[in-house]
């Protein structure tokens, strides 16, 4: 970005990037429902966005996803995260993959892709996966 972000905005665009990789997840198979946002702004929730800022960090999630061309643009922040919270963004991907019941050629490269990028062990990566299959 171009501008200075204020001190009190690093945690949102954060988020938001974290948001766009989520949102990317849930439009790469060309039908981002409403059922995927809900597990989204759960995800959100749950790693530290606040209630009350929920919907900018979605808007602009939206926005960052919708003008990169690359996934790494969306993975940075989820790279530095601890673990637990890393394991919570691969689980929401998964559910938003899983919402439909199936995972399709592109959701499963995009994971592959993202074990690599995230440095996510394979078989903890399938576990993951599993776990989640399970659960729909």
């Amino acid at each position: 970005m171009f501008f200075k972000e204020k001190k009190g905005d690093t945690k949102t665009s954060d988020l938001a990037r974290v948001a766009a990789l989520l949102i990317h997840a849930a439009k790469i198979d060309e039908n981002f429902s409403k059922e995927e946002e809900v597990i989204i702004s759960k995800a959100l929730l749950k790693i530290g966005a606040d209630q009350d800022n929920l919907e900018n960090i979605l808007k602009e999630g939206k926005e960052i996803e919708e003008n990169s061309n690359q996934i790494l643009d969306f993975t940075r922040e989820v790279k530095n995260m601890d673990d637990k919270k890393k394991i919570e963004i691969i689980e929401t991907l998964w559910r938003i993959i899983y919402s439909n019941k199936e995972a399709d050629m592109f959701e499963t490269n995009l994971m592959r892709r993202l074990a690599g990028l995230l440095y996510i062990d394979n078989k903890i990566m399938g576990d993951i996966k599993e776990k989640i299959k399970k659960e729909n």
